[in-house]
Formats: C-alpha cells, structure tokens, sequence
C-alpha cells in the first residue's frame, strides 16, 4: 500500500479534532455548543481562498527571508477551506437528522395514545420494580427491535417508555437510559440490515472484488442472518455488563428522578408530613379484618391509608365505611418505624417494594397536593365528615393547615374556613376534576392527562406505514419515517404544537453540527492519512493483531465521523491489508463493518446524542460507562468472529 502525504489541510482538519475532543471532554460549554463553535468555525475557513497569499511578492523574501518564501506555498494549502460553505448546514437537512426529528414525532404520538404507557405497564408486571430485573427486559427488548430497524429509532421509540417506568418504579433515568441505548446500538449487529454499515458491506465487497489480483478467489457476500451469533452475543454482553457493573458506572442524578422526591421534600418542610409509601398484606390473624378504615384511622394517627387492593381492584382514597377483609392490601404512608410497629401491633405484612400498587401510586399517576379554600366557597361552615372528600372527590385527605398550624388528628369534626389548605394525596385525573370545582383551589402544579386512547387506530395505522415503507422499500430513511409523522398530525393524534415540543433540539443541533466535521476528515483525506499510517505501522505484525487494529481504527474513526463514512473508507483498506498479509478479506471487511458500531465512547453517536439530555448525562459519564463497554465490544466481537468464521 502506498504512503499517503501529510498536506497542511490534513493538519488544519486534525486540529480541528483535538479542538472538539478536548471541549467535549473538558465541558467548558456545553457539547451541542460545542459541536456549534466548531461548525462555525469550520465555515470561517471559507474567509481563505485557494492562493490567497501568491500576491505577495516572493523575490524580496527570497532575498531577504528564504526560509519564510518556502513556507507560502504550505501556508496557501493550509488557508484553503477545509469544506464548502454550501456544505456547512447540510447536516440540518440530512438524512440522519430528518430521520431522527420524524422517530421522535412517531414516538409522542404512540405515547399520547396511551399505548407506550401499555408497554411500560407490560414491562414492569414482568420485572417489577428493580433495576437488575427492568435493565434486562429493556435493553433485550430494545435490542431486538434495532435489528430489524434504525437503532436511533428503537431507542427513540422506547424513551418514552422508559421515561414513564422511571417515574413509576422511582429509579433514577440516568440509570436505565444508558443500557438501553447502548443496547440498541448494539441490537443493529444481530442482522444485516440492522446497521447502515453491515447494509452497505455487501457492495463494498462487490466492488472489492473488482480489484483482486488475477486468480484470486472473489469473497462472497453475507446472508441476512450470517452475524446473528455476533450480534446476539454483543447484546448479551452489553446486558450482562450492565447487571453486573450498572451500579458502579451509571449515574444516579436524583433530579431526574421525577415528582416523588421533590413533592415529598416539599410537604415534609412546609407541612412537616414524614414519610414514604409501604404496601401490607392483611393477615387471617389481624385485628384489622372486619373493621372500617374510618376505624382503622383513628387507631394510629402516624400513619395514613392511601390506597386498599381487594383481590380484583385497587381502590385510591378508599371511602371510609369501605370495610378491610384477609388478603387486602394496604398502601400505608408514613415514617418507617411506625408503619413496621403498626404492622407488628395488627399483624400484617410488610412487602419490601411496592407491587400491587406500584402502578396506580407512581408519580405519573397520582400525588400529593395543596388544595386551598377560598373565600366563596360553599364548604366553609361544614365539617370534614359532612363533606366526605374520598367518596365523593376520590382524594385522601392527610392534615389541614391552619393559622401557621398543621392538623392531623381528630379532622372528622373540623369546621372548615376561608383560607384552610387542605394536604390530598389523589389520582391526578380526580384532581383535574377537582380543580374544576369552584369550591376549590389547586395550588399544585399537576400533570394533566392528555392521552388519547380513542387515537390509538390511528397511530398504529402511521406507524406501521411507516415501518413497512423502512423494511420493504427503497425510499429514503428520513422520507419514509417523516410518512408516519406527518400521519400522526394530520389525523390529529398530535397538534402541530405538541410535535415541535416533543423534537429534543439539543439532539439535532448536535448532530447537524457534527456533520461537517466528518465530512472534512473525509474529503481532506486525513481519515486515509491516520488509516494509513497506523496500518504502515504493523505490516510485520501477526494477522490478529492486524484483525485488532482493524476493529480499533474502526473505532475511533465512527466516534469523530459517520460510521457509514468510516465503513466505506476502511474495507478497502482492510481488504489490501488481508491480501497483503495472507489473511481472508472477507472477515477483515466484515470486522470494520462490525466495529462501526463500537461507539459508546463519546455522544456523537446518534443515540447517545438522543439520551445525553433526557437523562442529564454528561460526557464523563459516557468516558466512564462507554470506555468498559469499548473494550468489552472489541474482546466479544473479534472473539466471536474468529470463532464463527
């Protein structure tokens, strides 16, 4: 293989690279600002034109200053744009960002139906509410679905779902994210058509063989399921590393956890109420069989039943002649010492996380909130018993707040007065209701429910356009997609308004930016120039350590540039090697097709880029998480390619 030149323009590109690698991981602004600064500043070498110093005149600085005369023809070469202006936005049109804008509406309009919440709900009766049990059932499922579709599309497709199952189960975003978009990435090598890539490999083969030597045999091209053993062992791992490690390298940012901590923070400093939410299995032994909860409140007033599961049904703000039988199940709210001697003193059991309940008490479903009395109210002068706020509002009520003095004893027999604010722990739809009511003030901000299950024919009819014109068709990735998104607001499953909300524009200007940034590493040829050299590097190595180095180059170069861009630059390359070296091409072509998608490392990848801000991640977090995951893709992968093939 001949030696590439090192030109001024390569120069110019490379530093344009460590420039955007050290700000992304130094964070000095923000990565899509990053990825902004560095777009522009691609586009101000366009101020330089080829030959922009030739006007100078060279004979006085022959004369005077030789040294600096040689340097002008290097000096024209390095001020030459770097990339076209026509070309710097292009990536605000591109087929990857269009496509990316179009999943994200599909998905809103699926959630707003309801229908994500039906999968979220499907996945946590199966893996309940602990991460070791949900990451699995997530990322395998995710995994899958990126087979046979976009990766950036699965994964755009399940945050909402995993979205709503962190605000039911409690745990942190941050934690859950991360394994399933690195599992969709990773789902995209199960099947040749699961990444642009290995879609584009066979062709590259073809034309690969126009230029083998005379009597060389052509290499065959890969049938659809050819990596599938690859591919499902990736996924594996990726799962399998996360159980085992998730608790050390995922972020847990508390702030993205949703309402329950902050609401519970709130009312525990204004209004002094302790305590979380504990669910308890009435014994055949317990007192408590046979009474009324009106009965069983005045037993303990630490403690506040919210909600009672009878066997077919769970009943939130249960009336209070609504009577308790062996086998019901309590959700009990209070500090933990007292609701474990409540249980011991009426023998119940005490289960160790919410399950029943989990559902009907998450934080998308229901809450504390303030309510207040106001002046015009017609229930100033009636007492609580009179009112009866479970039966007839559906609401819990927890204590009264008076004059600076909050009540939670003995509230039955309260006159109610101007200005009372009364503590509810309700359904949010009853709360809705509620606000309705001119007797009542809301003073919590409280998510409305605006889904639309009459919708959901609707969106599943776009949908599954959609997906039909991605896996049947040649139309254009973006096209097909934009399909079923435009479907979705023309048959009003999503207001015009709500799509342009549900587009994460962090996501797309980051990607858009990044874009021409590849394109420069590839058209100045610095991305051949760096392939080159290292591969000039280990001529004399072992086949394997080339197979190595093959799947490293592929690496880094799909973290800074397009991995189709670095599929097609680097199996030529690969494939000359393998001729040179004695080894089989075809594998060589397929370990660059395959390490493509060996991009955890930074978020420029485009699910990365789609998680980074829902979950607040930072780039330390994918350098942390994604450097293991690098090295484990690499050992499985070429493991597994030699053991295959």
């Amino acid at each position: 293989m001949g030696a590439i030149e090192l030109t001024p323009q390569m120069i110019v590109v490379l530093g344009f690279l460590a420039l955007t690698i050290y700000m992304f991981v130094s964070e000095i602004v923000r990565v899509d600002v990053t990825a902004i600064t560095i777009m522009i500043l691609l586009g101000i070498t366009n101020l330089f034109k080829p030959g922009i110093v030739d006007g100078i005149s060279t004979p006085w600085l022959q004369t005077h200053f030789p040294t600096a005369a040689e340097a002008l023809p290097w000096l024209n070469q390095a001020l030459a744009p770097v990339i076209s202006a026509k070309d710097l936005f292009v990536g605000f049109s591109g087929n990857a960002v269009m496509s990316i804008i179009a999943v994200m509406i599909i998905g809103a309009g699926l959630d707003r139906t309801g229908l994500m919440g039906t999968v979220a709900n499907f996945i946590l009766q199966i893996g309940g509410t602990t991460e070791k049990r949900i990451i699995p059932l997530i990322s395998g499922t995710v995994g899958t679905i990126s087979s046979f579709m976009q990766n950036v599309g699965a994964a755009a497709l399940f945050l909402p779902v995993v979205s709503r199952i962190s605000n039911r189960t409690g745990l942190p975003l941050s934690r859950l994210l991360m394994p399933m978009g690195f599992c969709a990435i990773l789902g995209g090598t199960i099947t040749m058509v699961g990444s642009s890539p290995l879609i584009l490999l066979n062709d590259l083969i073809l034309n690969s063989n126009k230029a083998l030597p005379p009597g060389r045999e052509a290499m065959a091209t890969f049938d659809l399921f050819d990596v599938t053993p690859i591919g499902l062992a990736l996924v594996a791992s990726g799962i399998l590393y996360f159980i085992l490690a998730g608790r050390y390298v995922l972020p847990a940012y508390e702030e993205k956890k949703g309402e329950k901590t902050s609401t519970m923070d709130y009312f525990r400093k204004v209004y002094g109420l302790e305590g979380e939410l504990y669910e308890l299995v009435v014994t055949h032994n317990s007192p408590l069989v046979g009474l009324t909860i009106e009965q069983v409140s005045h037993l303990d007033n630490s403690i506040s039943i919210i909600a009672v599961y009878y066997g077919d049904r769970v009943v939130l703000a249960p009336p209070r002649d609504e009577m308790i039988y062996v086998g019901s199940r309590l959700a009990l709210m209070g500090e933990h010492d007292f609701v474990t001697e409540f249980a011991e003193r009426n023998q119940l059991e005490v289960k160790s996380e919410m399950e029943i309940m989990a559902r009907m008490l998450s934080p998308s479903i229901s809450g504390i909130s303030e309510v207040v009395i106001p002046p015009d109210s017609l229930l100033i002068g009636k007492t609580l018993k009179e009112i009866r706020m479970s039966k007839t509002y559906g609401t819990n009520l927890l204590a009264v707040h008076r004059g600076g003095q909050t009540i939670r004893e003995n509230r039955s027999d309260l006159v109610l007065q101007s200005g009372d604010v009364l503590i509810l722990h309700s359904r949010w739809k009853d709360l809705h209701a509620l606000a309705q009511n001119r007797d009542f003030v809301v003073v919590t901000d409280y998510p409305r429910d605006e889904s639309r299950p009459n919708k959901v024919p609707h969106a599943l009819v776009f949908f599954a356009i959609a997906l039909s014109l991605v896996l049947f068709t040649d139309l254009r990735l973006s096209i097909s997609l934009m399909v079923g998104a435009v479907g979705m607001i023309l048959s009003r499953v999503l207001t015009i308004d709500e799509a342009y909300k549900s587009v994460d524009w962090k996501t797309v200007f980051l990607l858009a930016s990044l874009i021409p940034l590849g394109m420069a590493v590839e058209t100045t040829q610095t991305a051949a120039w760096i392939a080159n050299q290292t591969l000039l590097l280990l001529s004399d190595v072992p086949v394997w350590v080339l197979q190595a180095a093959i799947a490293v180059l592929g690496t880094a170069f799909t973290l800074v540039m397009s991995n189709v861009g670095a599929t097609v630059l680097l199996v030529p390359l690969a494939v000359n090697i393998a001729l040179g070296a004695g080894a089989d091409p075809r594998i060589f072509a397929l370990t660059v097709a395959i390490s493509t998608s060996n991009s955890f490392l930074i978020p420029t990848h485009q699910v990365n880029a789609l998680i980074m801000g829902p979950a607040g991640y930072r780039v330390a977090d994918f350098m942390k998480a994604g450097g293991i995951m690098t090295l484990v893709f690499l050992v499985v992968s070429l493991a597994m390619l030699n053991l295959i093939f």
